[in-house]
């Protein structure tokens, strides 16, 4: 049986992959901290199951690193650790810095010390993949794409942080050898989504009759990728990409904010409706903006396409209706991570 290590795994992205990887029959072991996105809810289907092992620590944390990879000596390293919300940068980016930045140089020198070590077949065999955000890029106008080639321009400190973790990992292959890959996706979007971000925020206030905020006009345009595809795009480059490489995912489905929120509350209108039939577009409301916030972003994922044979499965029409039924059907989820934590309140002022 196949080990990985999977750091950030009860995490939104790391956690659906953990579910794939599980069921394709990999040993699977997670290590994450915990903080306010991360959570065992997320794999408590997992729990006491064999191949699956959960530890709570710090990607930053050295001898933890060590201690691991030493008792379970994975094939692969899998790295969904990260602080992810662009709001949250803005209030507090000395997390970010911490952990996407200082934890990622921490994980890139417990890998190379135990790649260096191993055998010549397991050494050629290992990988660590590294992944990462098109927010790296910056903004686009009106026309374009973002290619592995784009020029890295981030404009939040989170998307400064990831960039950073980036040039670490790029920087470790090339200075040292280590066999790395490097993801940059789209927005992603899809069950065991912390309720602070756009899609299941939406849902959330819509769901208890409150007004649901749109930053500035909601003409900011993203390119929405459907979890399930994105944890397959993973797993195939894991499996057949060439080390040292970048590979873009997206999911071909750009998106004003302002058509999401309006898709979302159309779904919602048909699956769970006012009381009083009325739409629930009536609780747009439009916000001061995001402090520098991105126009568009939108992904070429060409050269995954063609070099590795992936596209995405799902629409977003698919994909948005998939959403919102799991988030109807797992309310206890919903509850059971924001108790306490988050109530949907505004983030990301700067003040």
């Amino acid at each position: 049986m196949n080990t990985w290590l999977v750091t950030g795994g009860a995490g939104f992205i790391g956690g659906n992959f953990v579910y794939r990887a599980v069921a394709d029959g990999i040993r699977v072991v997670v290590l994450d901290k915990l903080t306010y996105a991360g959570h065992r809810e997320t794999l408590a289907p997992l729990e006491g199951r064999e191949g699956f092992h959960f530890v709570q620590g710090d990607i930053a944390d050295s001898a933890l690193l060590g201690r691991l990879l030493r008792e379970f000596q994975p094939e692969a390293i899998i790295n969904f650790a990260a602080e992810s919300h662009v709001d949250r940068s803005i209030d507090g980016p000395g997390d970010f810095i911490q952990t996407n930045v200082v934890g990622t140089f921490r994980l890139l020198e417990a890998a190379r010390g135990y790649w260096q070590a191993l055998d010549p077949a397991r050494k050629a065999a290992f990988r660590l993949l590294h992944v990462s955000t098109d927010e790296v890029y910056g903004s686009l106008g009106p026309e374009g794409l973002f290619t592995e080639d784009t020029p890295y321009a981030p404009n939040s400190p989170y998307s400064a942080s990831k960039a950073a973790s980036d040039h670490l990992v790029r920087a470790w292959h090339h200075t040292y050898g280590l066999p790395v890959l490097t993801t940059n996706c789209s927005n992603n979007y899809g069950p065991y989504q912390y309720p602070e971000k756009l899609i299941p925020l939406v849902i959330h206030k819509i769901l208890a009759a409150q007004p649901v905020p749109v930053y500035g006009t909601g003409e900011n345009v993203r390119d929405w990728l459907y979890v399930e595809d994105h944890v397959r795009a993973i797993a195939r480059v894991l499996e057949a990409g060439q080390p040292g490489e970048v590979y873009n995912i997206g999911g071909n489905a750009e998106r004003q904010n302002i058509e999401v929120v309006r898709t979302l509350c159309a779904i919602l209108d048909e699956l769970r409706p006012d009381a009083q039939g009325r739409p629930h577009e009536r609780l747009i409301t439009f916000v001061d903006d995001r402090p520098g916030h991105d126009l568009r972003y939108a992904i070429d994922a060409g050269k995954i396409r063609r070099e590795l044979g992936w596209q995405p499965r799902e629409s977003f029409d698919s994909g948005m209706r998939r959403t919102v039924q799991w988030y109807l059907d797992h309310g206890d989820w919903v509850r059971a991570v924001t108790q306490g934590q988050y109530g949907g309140e505004r983030l990301g002022t700067g003040r």
